[in-house]
């Protein structure tokens, strides 16, 4: 746990720094500055360049966690590894843009009658999508090499500075909104760049493919696990990603601008488990290698605790500041409030479910992980189908919290049956006890006349609840040293 537990808390850092800036830009300039039409084009160009780059690596990214493990050997630059990654990653660049043009006359004509600025800027997603599928192979081979934390910088901390700048020179007037659309790719796009010369610099890579190496069985292997990966990694972010897609059909760009405000409020309740995934995965791949069971199962409890306290204590948060956030947003998304609550509720069982989606896919049932994936991208589009066009936006956000509860429900038998690994017990029953406690007092807080000064106080009153219910009862022991850690620092100065 030493390596998850170095690069998780220097990575959060960086990932709290990130929340914070996506905060500015998301929560306060956006709302601001923009139409909710604007709104809607950023997040819709994102998310198709987002699906079709996870589908142009061809399960890559699947491959590199579970496989790179044969390949390490650093005298030999890992046998070409990145090389091979890359070769496949452009013939699936090739064929995911091919599939993108080759949809244009039926997404454009589908989408023209409530979102017809996205036609004008339908080409920018391929550019786009080729720099975030580099992005991705080169930050999943950094994770394999115990350097987790680059990736998290670049995407978090450098790109949101991009974007906020970018939001500054649109807000003072220095360019129109058509530049800046190309401002905003430009800013998704440069992470890739400096990711590339970071590799570049470190040295520890091949472009030529080891073709010696790579014997029958070897390759054979990286197909089946490749296969699967394409349908658990493409089905995964399209999950993520399809209920802005779907809703900009059905609903249009306004609707999906409101959308893509409120969500990111819910989001934040799942973001701290980025660095502890991101890095438990590469751990995870080793120990079902030397097929350390024990050490799988240890890392699944810790997480699920943990994680599920974080999120409890996001979650709540929000709960108790929904009247701030439409004071800082404006009373025009308050369209969204349920939005909120719902994709926080959903992204708080995944917090609790832990590194359960890493252990899948480095066991040998990942292909019934890539099975899953696609039963819970067909049950978010079957539900979408039937709760947008009645319930409008709430209803993308009420087959979110559906649909992520069966995906999860599934995925928590499965482990059980067949690893007995079981992440909950008393101490999650504890906290979900101290999260309603908690929820149950902060009603009685009586709002103050100046909302910031409300912010500070309230969240404040519930961080002190909350995490002296968690220390008292040691639900976390990972937590309880870090606290006393810090509070030996302290006292010693």
């Amino acid at each position: 746990m030493g390596i998850i537990q170095r690069q998780s808390i220097s990575g959060f850092i960086y990932t709290l720094i990130g929340v914070l800036l996506g905060f500015l830009t998301t929560g306060i300039l956006m709302p601001r500055i923009f139409q909710v039409e604007e709104i809607g084009l950023l997040r819709v160009l994102i998310s198709y360049a987002t699906v079709l780059s996870t589908f142009a690596v061809l399960g890559f990214s699947v491959v590199t966690v579970k496989i790179f493990p044969f390949f390490r050997d650093k005298k030999s630059k890992h046998h070409g590894f990145f090389g091979l990654a890359l070769l496949v990653s452009l013939v699936g660049f090739i064929l995911a843009s091919l599939i993108y043009l080759g949809f244009h006359d039926l997404i454009i004509e589908r989408g023209a009658e409530k979102s017809p600025l996205f036609s004008q800027f339908y080409y920018l997603v391929i550019p786009l999508t080729f720099f975030l599928m580099l992005y991705i192979i080169i930050d999943t081979y950094f994770r394999v090499l115990y350097q987790a934390v680059i990736g998290i910088i670049y995407r978090e901390v450098f790109q949101r500075s991009l974007v906020l700048i970018v939001f500054i020179l649109f807000y003072i007037g220095y360019f129109n909104f058509n530049t800046i659309v190309y401002l905003y790719i430009i800013a998704f796009s440069l992470p890739t760049v400096f990711m590339l010369v970071s590799l570049l610099l470190k040295g520890d890579y091949k472009l030529i493919p080891d073709f010696e190496f790579l014997k029958k069985p070897l390759l054979k292997k990286i197909g089946h696990v490749g296969l699967f990966g394409i349908f658990s990694s493409f089905s995964g972010i399209l999950v993520i990603n399809i209920d802005i897609l779907m809703l900009s059909h059905i609903e249009g760009l306004a609707q999906t601008g409101i959308y893509a405000i409120t969500f990111f409020f819910g989001a934040l309740v799942l973001i701290p488990s980025r660095s502890m995934t991101k890095i438990s995965s590469v751990i995870i791949a080793d120990a079902f290698k030397r097929n350390d069971l024990v050490e799988v199962n240890t890392i699944y409890k810790k997480s699920s605790i943990n994680l599920g306290i974080i999120g409890m204590l996001i979650l709540i948060g929000l709960w108790g500041n929904m009247d701030n956030i439409f004071l800082i947003i404006g009373e025009e998304f308050r369209a969204g409030y349920w939005v909120i609550l719902l994709i926080g509720f959903a992204n708080l069982l995944d917090m609790l479910m832990g590194v359960s989606n890493q252990i899948f896919f480095n066991s040998k049932y990942y292909t019934t992980s890539a099975y899953l994936s696609f039963f819970f991208m067909l049950l978010l589009v079957a539900s979408n189908l039937i709760f947008i066009p009645k319930f409008g936006l709430i209803g993308a956000a009420m087959a979110s919290l559906f649909s992520k509860f069966i995906y999860n429900l599934f995925k928590y038998i499965f482990l059980w049956k067949k690893f007995n690994f079981q992440p909950f017990n008393w101490k999650t029953l504890r906290l979900i006890s101290i999260g309603l406690v908690t929820v149950f007092l902060i009603q009685f807080l009586p709002p103050l006349p100046n909302f910031i000064i409300d912010i500070a106080v309230r969240s404040s009153i519930i961080s002190i609840i909350f995490s002296a219910a968690v220390y008292f009862f040691k639900l976390s022991e990972d937590l309880n040293l870090w606290v006393e850690k810090i509070w030996g620092i302290v006292w010693k100065r």
